[in-house]
């Protein structure tokens, strides 16, 4: 009987090296998957392995699994070590391992090109040259393709084939049929010279010798990898960017003395220093300064935002003006930009569907193509052809065949979408996010949070004509206000602080009271002030702004100076100003926005009227939604549901497709597939966009990935392909997807052209 600790699973990364091609890829996953209880998804674009383990198996135990299956494995290095150890981050093109992959490439290269070109230009055939080729190409058949060797040596130790089995047996067999060419066929006389075709044929008289195919094979693979792995690193530079935003120093100011620290060292409560153009240390609150903070690099929002005294920011901004005292938040892996680099991490761990069928095609690749390799050579012999056809046949079809594309057009296609997303503020758990985002009909929207700020914020500020004027009005009640504790007090006090001339400060209030159910009042510069729910005694300017108040389910204030009507402010939860464009633009996507709140009805159906969403549900507990959710599942649709509370996280998880606001509490954002970092609906549409492009350009990889093998390897078995033609195809073949999913770095989502409605637009009259 299993006990609890055999139950109980926990997952570990392990970083994987030796992978090359899709076949690795389900070998080490069919190696950790013997273990009991475990199951694991291995990426070959992040070399990274994702294992989901009972906890009495230790990590260890994952790594000596690994290596059993013929490939290293470790425990990554935190990031921030390896930084401070090597002064790079992680997967730097310029690490030890690609400085000697490199240095391979270029000696191989040196050795390599006097070859191809004495074996494809006869004009330039001396006298025994092709004694020097075998001198020069003898080096590259054993160390420039060592890495080949060594690794088709250890998966024949383990009864597997991979890529790297088919390189080294057409490095092997061209090399040997050229010394067997040189030393016994009559290649080697002195005067022999050897035309060159695309399309290989065999003579009559002396042996062929395929030299250029001993050295063009590892050469043309080898900068095919090396330029891959470049790219591949690219595709990770989103992710390395997060991680250089943490700052390594903080200056922490204690009473009067500031003493810098490292990061590590900060502490929650802790107040620190962050002065004009540096980056904010950590998540807090701001206690002192005023400023703007630049938050593009952290959630992409491009206009830099205003802080004060109670405003929070983000780890990793930078400070574009003044000085700014903060109080720690947050730290370490608890911060907003640690759970980025974690949601994007884990979002390319996944597998999307199409990678899982490319592994398994791959899985068996290998075999069969040695299996027709042997055959081709074995019908080319019983049929009577020259042995060097055979030969050439059987290197070219062990070529040419390149289960490197399959394994790489997805994994490189989600990092680079899931990097672009996260510069976008589009955060994406993994590629089944991304299917079920692709295929998206129905959003249900919460109100409150979600499609409004989620505070009370003043909406319209009436005054009546020949009065004393918007700006002197909201002085007068801002100062009054001041007093009070009262959710609208505290809009009305906010609003006049941020909008009035020249920042001014609020006068002094004297004689302050406040009356329950009616409002406040106080002498401000000898003058009576009171804001006060409004009656019907109005004046005709006020009691128009008063039927659209209610009409927008907003809360009317009346100020009064002396016993004077002077203005009515609308004071409520105002819809945010991307709403507008978000819903518009889902609804040229062909996605129908549904309103689901809790709130009541009058302010649900005036909100809905002005974005245009017909389908309403007010009042909803947080039962009804996730209701709601499964009836229209049942209809066919598939759902997404955008939330920002507690009460919407059972229908996060309930729906096709949870969608966070960046800006929402723990549990939604846990219940949810993707978060929206900067808390703006607006990104969905963005995110709905990437989601389609990025699995468009997964559909292209796997066409040409499929594709290219289909078409070549025909040729390469009847003999109508050279080998060292076979080798620049196959390297091109990856090239070619990395470089597609590359484009989607760069992607741009299109521009929102719809406009907010004229008829709902807020500001000031």
């Amino acid at each position: 009987m299993a006990t609890e600790p055999d139950i109980l699973l926990r997952t570990t990364d392990l970083t994987v090296g030796g992978m090359t091609c899709a076949a690795c890829v389900r070998r080490v996953e069919k190696k950790l998957g013997k273990l009991d209880g475990v199951t694991a998804t291995v990426n070959l674009a992040t070399g990274r392995a994702r294992v989901s383990h009972p906890v009495h198996i230790r990590p260890e135990e994952l790594v000596a699994s690994v290596e059993q299956a013929g490939y290293t494995a470790g425990l990554p290095e935190p990031p921030e070590e390896r930084e401070r150890d090597t002064g790079q981050g992680e997967d730097d093109g310029d690490s030890e391992a690609a400085r000697q992959e490199r240095d391979r490439l270029l000696v191989t290269a040196l050795l390599a090109v006097p070859v191809l070109a004495l074996s494809m230009v006869p004009d330039w055939q001396f006298r025994n040259w092709q004694w020097l080729c075998f001198v020069l190409t003898a080096p590259v058949a054993v160390w420039g393709s060592w890495p080949f060797h060594l690794r088709a040596v250890r998966g024949l130790r383990h009864s597997a084939a991979t890529m790297d089995t088919l390189v080294s047996l057409g490095v092997v067999a061209s090399f040997s049929w050229s010394a067997y060419a040189l030393f016994l066929g009559g290649a080697g006389d002195p005067g022999m010279r050897m035309p060159f075709s695309l399309v290989p044929s065999a003579s009559g008289g002396a042996a062929h010798i395929y030299l250029e195919a001993a050295v063009g094979v590892p050469l043309f693979v080898l900068a095919g990898r090396f330029l891959e792995a470049r790219a591949r690193h690219g595709t990770g530079a989103a992710l390395r960017s997060l991680a250089q935003l943490v700052a390594k120093e903080v200056s922490v100011r204690d009473g009067d003395t500031e003493r810098l620290v490292p990061i590590d060292e900060l502490s929650i409560g802790q107040v620190f220093v962050v002065r004009p153009g540096e980056r904010v240390a950590t998540d807090g609150e701001v206690v002192e300064g005023s400023s703007a903070v630049d938050l593009s690099l952290v959630t992409g929002e491009s206009e830099p935002v205003e802080v004060q005294p109670g405003s929070g920011v983000v780890g990793g901004a930078v400070n574009a003006g003044g000085l700014l005292l903060v109080r720690a938040t947050a730290v370490g892996a608890g911060t907003q930009l640690a759970r980025i680099a974690g949601l994007v991490t884990e979002a390319q761990a996944g597998k999307a569907k199409a990678q899982r069928l490319a592994d398994s095609v791959a899985g068996v690749f290998v075999p069969v193509v040695l299996a027709l390799a042997v055959t081709v050579l074995g019908f080319w012999l019983g049929a009577g052809a020259d042995p060097q056809a055979a030969v050439t046949a059987c290197v070219a079809v062990l070529v040419v065949a390149c289960p490197c594309a399959l394994g790489l057009a997805t994994p490189t296609a989600l990092m680079a979408a899931t990097g672009r997303g996260a510069q976008l503020g589009v955060l994406v758990k993994g590629p089944q996010s991304l299917e079920a985002l692709q295929h998206l009909d129905t959003v249900v929207l919460d109100k409150t949070g979600t499609l409004t700020s989620g505070h009370m914020n003043v909406a319209q500020v009436t005054t009546v004509p020949d009065g004393l004027g918007k700006d002197e009005v909201l002085r007068l009640a801002g100062a009054v206000e001041q007093g009070s504790e009262h959710p609208l007090g505290r809009a009305i006090v906010a609003h006049a602080r941020r909008t009035l001339p020249g920042r001014q400060p609020l006068p002094e209030l004297g004689d302050f009271r406040a009356t329950a159910g009616r409002g406040v009042c106080g002498r401000v510069e000898g003058r009576l002030v009171e804001v006060v729910a409004a009656d019907d005694e109005l004046p005709a300017a006020l009691a128009r702004a008063l039927l659209v108040a209610e009409a927008a389910a907003h809360t009317p204030v009346l100020v009064r100076v002396d016993g004077v009507a002077e203005a009515l402010i609308e004071v409520g939860d105002v819809v945010r100003p991307g709403s507008y464009r978000a819903v518009e633009r889902l609804r040229r996507l062909g996605v129908r926005p549904v309103l689901a709140t809790g709130d009541r009805e009058a302010p649900a159906r005036a909100v809905a009227a002005a974005l245009g969403i017909e389908d309403v549900h007010a009042r909803c507990t947080p039962e009804d939604k996730a209701e709601l959710v499964r009836e229209l599942r049942e209809r066919g649709c598939r759902v997404a549901v955008v939330g920002d509370g507690v009460n919407d996280a059972a229908a996060l998880a309930g729906a096709d497709l949870g969608i966070a606001m960046g800006s929402g509490t723990d549990a939604a954002i846990g219940a949810a597939d993707v978060t929206l970092v900067r808390g703006d609906i607006e990104a969905l549409g963005d995110a709905v966009l990437l989601a389609r492009r990025t699995l468009g350009t997964i559909r292209a990889n796997l066409v040409w990935a499929f594709g290219y093998n289909v078409v070549t390897v025909p040729p390469a078995m009847v003999g109508l392909l050279n080998p060292m033609v076979a080798a620049a195809a196959m390297s091109v073949s990856s090239l070619l997807v990395v470089g597609n999913s590359l484009r989607l770095r760069v992607w741009q989502p299109a521009a929102a052209r719809g406009l907010r409605p004229s008829s709902a637009r807020s500001g000031e009259r």
